[in-house]
C-alpha cells in the first residue's frame, strides 16, 4: 500500500472508496428515477470490486434523493464508472436528475461497537494515514481528432479566451493545462472545490462555448453539441481520471517547467503502466537530487499519461523525465509500453533509445493558464 504522506491523491492504497451521488430530479420523476435505479443496480451487484449501495430519499424535499456505495477500492470504482456499460445504464437516469454532484472517499476509520475488531482486523481496507495537500483535484480529459485537422485545432484551441475562472467563494479553477500528441488532445485542470461544479461552470461560459463549437467538426466521434445527453456521453468518454499526485519533499523551486508524456500501454496493461510510474514518482519525490518536482498520473484503460513539473531542461535527465530512474525500470517500461503507438523501437537500455522515446513521448503544449490569483 501506499505510505507516503507526499501522495496526496492516489488510488493505488488499497483503501476500500465510498461514491456518494447527490441528486436534485425534476417534479414528478421520482418513480421513473426508482425504476431507472432498479435496473442499475441488478448489473452493478455482479461488477467486480462492487460491496454495497443504498438509495436514499430526504425526508424533508422529495426532489432530493442520494447514492452511496462502497467499493472495495478506488480501481474497480474507476473502470466501472468509465466503462461503456456504465455509460447506458446511467442513460434513462439523465432525463430524471435536474442536478448532480458526485464525491468519492476513502474509508480511513469506522465503527462497529456491536462486533468489536482486533487492531490488525480494523485496519484492513483502511487508508493509513490522512493525505496532505492544497485542497485541488486534478482530472483531465482526452479526444482525438480527424487526422491532418491537428494544426487547425491547435490554433483554435491556443486562441480561445479564458473563461471565468472563479465559480463561487470556494470553488475555482486553477490552471488548464493542454497538450497534444499526434491526433490525440489532452487537457488537465486543476480545481479547488467542486470539480463536477468547475466543469460544469465552465461548459457554459460563452468562451468555453465558443471553442468547443469550434473544434466539435474536427473531433473524431465529436457530440451534437446541441443535444445534452449526446455531450454528457462524450465528457463521459473523455474522462482520463488522476490516478496518483505526488509532489517532493522540499520547498518549490522558482522556475518549474511543465510536460506531459505520453504513455500508451501494451493492449491490456494500461493499469499495470500507470501503478509502475506511480512507485517511479513516490521514489522520485524521496530524492532530493530528483529534477521531478510534481507529478500526476492520469489512466483510462490502456491510455496513460504523466504530467510532471520538472526543474531545468526536460532532456538534461532523461531517465528521470520518463520515470525510469534506478535498476531494471527503463526495461519493465519496455515491457509495458506499446513503442509502436508512438514510433519507437528498440531497447531502451541505452541513453540514445530512452532520449528518443522522450522526444517522442513529450506532447506537446498548446496552452498553460493559470487563474489570476493562483
Amino acid at each position: 500500500m501506499t505510505m507516503s504522506a507526499r501522495i496526496s491523491q492516489s488510488a493505488f492504497d488499497g483503501s476500500r472508496l465510498r461514491v456518494i451521488l447527490l441528486l436534485d430530479l425534476y417534479e414528478g420523476a421520482q418513480e421513473q428515477f426508482l425504476d431507472a435505479y432498479e435496473h442499475m443496480r441488478s448489473k452493478v451487484a455482479s461488477v467486480p470490486g462492487h460491496i454495497s449501495d443504498q438509495l436514499c430519499q430526504s425526508i424533508e424535499n422529495p426532489s432530493q434523493w442520494l447514492i452511496t456505495s462502497e467499493w472495495e477500492s478506488a480501481l474497480p470504482f474507476l473502470a466501472w464508472v468509465n466503462s461503456e456499460e456504465h455509460i447506458q445504464i446511467v442513460r434513462p437516469m439523465h432525463s430524471c436528475v435536474r442536478d448532480t454532484r458526485s464525491m468519492r472517499y476513502s474509508v480511513l476509520r469506522e465503527t462497529h461497537p456491536e462486533r468489536p475488531l482486533a487492531p490488525k482486523e480494523a485496519e484492513a481496507g483502511l487508508q493509513k494515514a490522512a493525505r496532505v495537500g492544497v485542497g485541488v483535484t486534478r482530472h483531465a480529459l482526452t479526444f482525438t481528432v480527424k487526422p491532418g485537422s491537428e494544426s487547425k485545432v491547435a490554433e483554435l484551441l491556443a486562441d480561445h479566451k479564458s473563461p471565468e475562472t472563479r465559480i463561487d467563494g470556494v470553488t475555482r479553477l486553477h490552471r488548464t493545462s493542454l497538450f497534444m500528441h499526434g491526433n490525440r488532445v489532452v487537457r488537465a485542470m486543476e480545481v479547488e472545490g467542486d470539480l463536477l461544479a468547475t466543469l460544469c461552470h465552465v461548459a457554459r461560459q460563452p468562451e468555453a462555448q465558443a471553442v468547443e463549437d469550434a473544434i466539435n467538426p474536427y473531433v473524431e466521434q465529436g457530440p451534437d453539441l446541441t443535444d445534452a445527453d449526446s455531450a454528457r456521453v462524450f465528457f463521459t468518454r473523455a474522462a482520463l481520471p488522476a490516478v496518483q499526485h505526488v509532489t517532493a519533499g522540499r520547498p518549490q523551486p522558482d522556475h518549474l517547467r511543465r510536460h506531459m508524456l505520453y504513455y500508451p500501454a501494451v493492449a491490456g496493461r494500461g493499469l499495470e503502466m500507470a501503478r509502475f510510474l506511480a512507485r517511479q514518482d513516490e521514489a522520485a519525490a524521496n530524492d532530493p537530487d530528483s529534477p521531478v518536482y510534481a507529478s500526476t498520473v492520469f489512466q483510462r484503460d490502456d491510455i496513460v499519461t504523466r504530467q510532471i513539473d520538472i526543474t531545468g531542461e526536460i532532456d538534461a535527465d532523461p531517465a528521470a523525465a520518463l520515470g525510469v530512474k534506478g535498476a531494471g525500470a527503463a526495461a519493465e517500461l519496455e515491457r509495458l509500453l506499446d513503442g509502436a503507438a508512438i514510433g519507437v523501437e528498440g531497447s531502451l537500455d541505452s541513453e540514445r533509445n530512452l532520449r528518443r522515446l522522450l522526444a517522442h513521448a513529450d506532447m506537446m503544449p498548446v496552452t498553460d493558464r493559470r487563474s489570476a490569483d493562483s
